[in-house]
């Protein structure tokens, strides 16, 4: 066994791909080995700055040699009709390099076959480690590559060093020359910027981790991003706070520093009276830095930043930040207090000027149709209609206010506050907000009834408008987040138990776009659109497509009601009894297809001969009592519950009873049978999917 090193020296990378990067180089030589017959036993990546690095621990040092097989023609192909050697056979032999007599046979199930066998000699690993290295980083997901100096090298920075080394722990590591991205490989690294600028001789892979710790760096990402959790949450409960820590911002700072300090810095408190999520967005998004909140989540004028070098007078770099933050809160600061002198009612009339999509008009004409659909939802819950409207007249003013111009990330949120200002109900204020749950998947959902009603209603507007111009989303474009939306949409009708029917609901959304359009769209598609994004949804759960499809095979379109079906069938695919009454299903849906005309639906008693029709027909009958009523109240599981006790009478059936008799009477009615029994488990779902 061997232990190998790579590590590409580099100028800064992209901070934000620099996990992405990593992971991929990494992922790339562990497949290139496997492709070679090789696997470590230890995979360590490092990922810092200006470097990216793996060490593989354990590999073997080479490959096993390997019979190597070229299957020919046919036998019955390779001779012609004298016996001697076919055209096809002589040529398959000297593509391979050797006489036909070389060329050996194999039996198969399919016949005999020329084969050419070749004993291939195992590399070594070492050998094959360069090139492994190459392709990984030719693969990597690099959107523009640079080229620079003279060099025809090309990667996402330009290169400074290479490290290459192989290690058997018994001579010393050895350097594995080669050339990559233009730069002779060695085993030579460079620690710290400035605390260790210095040429590094790396020792061996497994001291290279170490050896860069001495220099002031830390290799490792997820170390240095641990350290950099502990010690910003330490630094935080020091100054009495809780530092805001999206996962996002931690890997983009961690990319951003080999040896990370936490500074401390503080502002001005007049600025707490600017919403604090435009401060908190400018600390994040614009300076790196860990806004702090309080006990009551209330933002601190205080904040952490991560330098990336041990000062002797840190009140420098505290007071550098400080002094760099204050003219954006500025900003801030005077959107705020502009944008308040003029309501949101009053900028509706900016939305004429904003398009929402050429066919569709702008967004004043959305707002109109959103407020028209809100209304039409706002009765079919009972709730405040007058709520719902305004809602949705206000919903899009705060996109023509100077703060969201500047942070487009506060849409909704801004509108929230302007609301609020402005002296509108709690309930729409917050809707303002709300309009825009969820905005990913596992998000929250919108809390209040006008705010659930609105994000229903600006989404079905979209999906209805979208698909009846037929600007559908293909497999790489989505402009609009249709997919988002269809989501959102399930979501929302199925946590929040909203019985709403989704066919009735695009059906009201193409009203409201038929004097846009000139004519009323079709919105099947999106309908069928929508719906089948139910098998993601359930996937997330762990619930399998056939439960799924066996819902959607009866198209119910009310998306409350599908979660009921398809979380009855998961219980009752857990029953013992669920097999055998699923395989009946499929008998008695096969049966039923090869009938002509109407499917008989009546039993007559007297026709019943044998003793398992008898016993079969009684069960039906009770379990008809029992679970009508249950199906009227959607309570699916005690229905197919019920339903599993007809297991033993089925199997029974169709073990004495010969259903297509000769005797018309008879077959009619034993078919009526079955098509009385298999038309109580289709109020739930089609099992014979299962």
């Amino acid at each position: 066994m061997i232990d190998l090193l790579v590590e590409i020296g580099t100028e800064e990378l992209p901070p934000k791909a620099l996990k992405k990067l990593s992971e991929a180089f990494t992922d790339g030589i562990v497949a290139g080995l496997q492709d070679a017959g090789l696997q470590a036993h230890g995979v360590f990546p490092y990922a810092a700055p200006r470097r990216l690095a793996v060490w593989l621990q354990g590999v073997p040092v080479r490959q096993e040699d390997q019979t190597i097989e070229r299957k020919g023609p046919a036998v019955q192909a390779a001779f012609d009709k004298d016996g001697n050697p076919s055209k096809a056979a002589e040529g398959f032999a000297r593509s391979c390099g050797v006489a036909f007599a070389a060329l050996q046979r194999v039996e198969t199930d399919k016949g005999a076959w020329l084969v050419f066998r070749q004993q291939q000699q195992g590399q070594d690993t070492a050998d094959l480690f360069p090139a492994i290295v190459e392709k990984s980083l030719a693969g990597l997901p690099i959107p523009k590559r640079m080229r620079w100096g003279s060099g025809a090298a090309e990667f996402v920075r330009p290169v400074h060093w290479v490290v290459m080394l192989a290690d058997d722990a018994i001579a010393d590591a050895k350097v594995i020359d080669a050339e990559i991205l233009s730069i002779r490989t060695g085993r030579h690294s460079y620690g710290h910027r400035f605390h260790a600028p210095a040429p590094l001789e790396i020792a061996k892979p497994s001291t290279y981790a170490e050896q860069l710790g001495g220099a002031y760096v830390i290799a490792r990402f997820a170390a240095r991003r641990e350290m950099i959790q502990r010690k910003v949450e330490a630094l935080a409960a020091e100054l009495g706070g809780k530092a805001i820590m999206p996962e996002g911002l931690l890997d983009e700072v961690t990319a951003l520093v080999e040896w990370p300090v936490p500074v401390a810095g503080r502002f001005e408190e007049r600025f707490l009276d600017v919403p604090q999520e435009a401060l908190i967005s400018t600390m994040q998004d614009n300076q790196k830095y860990f806004a702090l909140v309080d006990a009551d989540g209330k933002l601190m004028p205080r904040f952490i930043t991560i330098a990336n070098i041990e000062s002797n007078d840190v009140a420098q770099i505290s007071a550098g930040n400080e002094r760099v933050i204050r003219p954006r809160f500025s900003d801030a600061e005077f959107f705020w207090n502009q944008d308040k002198k003029q309501p949101l009612e009053n900028r509706r009339e900016q939305l004429k000027s904003m398009v929402f999509q050429q066919k569709l008009g702008t967004l004043y004409d959305k707002s109109g149709r959103v407020a028209q659909l809100a209304a039409t939802i706002a009765n079919q819950l009972g709730v405040d209609e007058k709520l719902a409207v305004r809602a949705a007249e206000l919903a899009k003013c705060d996109l023509v206010t100077s703060m969201v111009f500047e942070f487009t990330e506060l849409q909704g949120a801004m509108g929230r506050y302007y609301a609020q200002h402005d002296g509108e109900p709690a309930e729409v204020a917050t809707a303002m907000e709300e309009q825009y749950m969820p905005r990913f998947a596992g998000d929250e959902l919108p809390s209040t009834a006008t705010g659930r009603i609105l994000a229903l209603a600006e989404r079905l507007d979209t999906l209805a408008g979208i698909f009846g111009i037929g600007q559908k989303p293909t497999g790489a474009k989505d402009p609009f987040a249709l997919r988002r939306a269809a989501l959102g949409v399930l979501r929302i009708l199925i946590e929040q138990q909203l019985p709403l029917d989704l066919a009735d609901l695009l059906d009201k959304a193409a009203d409201g776009l038929t004097p846009q359009l000139g004519k009323k769209p079709d919105t099947q598609e999106a309908l069928d659109y929508i719906l089948d994004r139910l098998r993601a949804y359930y996937q997330e759960q762990g619930i399998g497509a056939s439960l799924v499809d066996a819902v959607a095979s009866l198209k119910p379109t009310q998306p409350l009601d599908f979660d009921r079906r398809v979380k009855a069938v998961a219980a009752f695919r857990a029953l013992t009894a669920a097999e055998s009454l699923a395989a009946a299903n499929k008998r008695i849906s096969n049966i039923l297809k090869k009938v002509e005309g109407v499917l008989p639906e009546t039993v007559n008693a007297s026709l019943l001969q044998v003793e398992a029709e008898k016993v079969l027909a009684a069960a039906v009958q009770a379990q008809q009592g029992k679970v009508l009523p249950l199906f009227a109240a959607g309570a699916y599981e005690d229905a197919l519950l019920s339903l599993a006790e007809l297991r033993e009478p089925v199997d029974r059936f169709f073990d004495d009873v010969m259903v297509m008799a000769d005797d018309a009477a008879l077959k009619n009615n034993r078919i009526a049978l079955l098509n009385q029994m298999r038309g109580l488990f289709l109020r739930v779902a089609d099992l014979s999917v299962l």
